[in-house]
C-alpha cells in the first residue's frame, strides 16, 4: 500500500522532507504543484548549481533528468535520487554520481497506453503519406497519395517488454502485420506477432520490417543497435521510430542512409544529447520527424507520489521495490 503524506511528513523529527528538482535540460518547476498538492509543508529546491540550491546539508532527495554533473554528490544527507523516467542512463553524464543513495527508477502503470499511442502515430503517419497531406493542405491543394492496406505494411518492433507487447496488440488491431525481435524467446506473445529472437534472427526479422520500431532497453549490447548494418537489412525505403534511448541510435549513419535512399524516413523522439541543439541537422532534414522526448512523459502527480513513497520506505529502513543497480541499469 502506498505511504500516505502524512507518514513522510512524520519522519525526520517531524519536518516534511527538503526535495531538489534537478535538471540540466528540463525545467522542472512543473513538478512543484503536484509536490505540494500531496505534502504541502514540503521544502522543495529548485536550480542547476549548489548555490542556487541553499542549505546542501537539509536535501534529503533529488528528482533528476540528466541532474547537472557534481551537484548530486555535494548532498551529504541525499537517501534518494528519483528518476523522472523508467531508465536510469541519463545519470550516465555525472561522473561524481555518488553510490551511497537509493537511486530509483519510475514506474508508470499509464506510460503502456500513451507509448501505444505515440508508436501507433508514427506508423500511421508514414504509411498513409499524412505527411504529403499536411503539405498539400497548406498549399491548398487537393492531391491524392498512393493507398496502401495497412495489412500489406509490416511494423517490426524490437524489444518485446511490457511497452513493445502493447504496441503490438494495437498495431494488430489496426490491422498492420506485426513482428518482434528480443534478446531471448518470448512466450505469452498476442497472437498474430511474428517472433524472433537472438543474433541469429535479426536478420530474418529486419528483412520483413517497412517500419522498425526501437524500444529496447540500453545495454552495452544495445548501445548503437540503429546503425548502418542494420539499416542495410532493412527493405529498402523503411520508416525507423526510435522510442527507445538517443544512444541507441548512431546519428551519422542515420544520416546517410536517409540521403542515399537506404531509408525513407525516421522518426525520432529520443537523442543523445536534449534538447536537441538548434543547429542539429536533424532539425531541418525533409524525411525526420522530431519530437522532443513526448512519447511516454509521466505526470507530474505520478513523480510526486513515488517520490514520497520511496522516500517513506527509506526512512523506514526499507529498500524501495523500484530501486536499481546503476552498473547493471536495472
Amino acid at each position: 500500500m502506498s505511504a500516505q503524506p502524512t507518514e513522510i511528513a512524520a519522519g525526520g523529527a517531524g519536518k516534511p522532507p527538503c526535495i531538489a528538482l534537478l535538471s540540466s535540460v528540463l525545467d522542472m518547476h512543473y513538478l512543484a504543484a503536484a509536490f505540494r498538492a500531496l505534502l504541502p509543508g514540503v521544502d522543495l529546491r529548485l536550480g542547476s548549481t549548489p548555490e542556487s540550491l541553499g542549505a546542501l546539508g537539509e536535501i534529503e532527495a533529488a528528482v533528476c533528468w540528466y541532474p547537472p554533473p557534481g551537484v548530486l554528490a555535494a548532498m551529504p544527507r541525499l537517501r534518494l535520487v528519483q528518476s523522472l523516467g523508467a531508465g536510469i542512463d541519463h545519470f550516465h553524464t555525472d561522473p561524481e554520481l555518488p553510490r551511497e543513495p537509493a537511486l530509483c527508477r519510475m514506474v508508470d502503470t499509464d506510460m503502456a497506453g500513451t507509448m501505444t499511442a505515440y508508436v501507433t502515430w508514427t506508423v500511421i503517419h508514414r504509411q498513409r503519406a499524412m505527411g504529403a497531406y499536411l503539405d498539400s493542405a497548406a498549399a491548398r491543394r487537393w492531391q491524392e497519395q498512393p493507398i496502401v492496406p495497412p495489412a500489406r505494411h509490416r511494423v517490426g518492433i524490437a524489444g518485446l517488454g511490457t511497452l513493445g507487447v502493447a504496441c503490438a496488440r494495437a498495431l494488430l488491431a489496426v490491422g498492420y502485420g506485426v513482428r518482434g525481435w528480443s534478446h531471448g524467446p518470448k512466450a505469452g506473445l498476442p497472437a498474430g506477432v511474428e517472433s524472433f529472437y537472438g543474433p541469429d534472427g535479426l536478420d530474418a526479422f529486419l528483412a520483413g520490417c517497412d517500419t522498425l520500431v526501437c524500444l529496447l532497453p540500453l545495454t552495452a549490447q544495445t548501445q548503437g543497435f540503429l546503425n548502418a548494418a542494420v539499416f542495410a537489412r532493412l527493405p529498402r525505403g523503411a520508416h525507423v521510430v526510435n522510442v527507445g534511448r538517443g544512444s541507441h541510435l548512431v546519428e551519422a549513419d542515420l544520416l546517410r542512409a536517409l540521403d542515399d535512399g537506404t531509408l525513407g524516413a525516421a522518426t525520432l523522439d529520443a537523442f543523445a544529447q536534449e534538447p536537441l541543439p538548434a543547429g542539429h541537422p536533424f532539425w531541418h532534414h525533409p524525411r525526420v520527424v522530431v519530437t522532443p522526448h513526448i512519447a511516454a512523459r509521466t505526470e507530474a502527480a505520478a513523480i510526486a507520489r513515488q517520490t514520497l513513497d520511496n522516500l517513506a520506505q527509506l526512512r523506514r529502513g526499507q529498500r524501495p521495490a523500484m530501486a536499481v543497480d546503476p552498473q547493471l541499469g536495472y
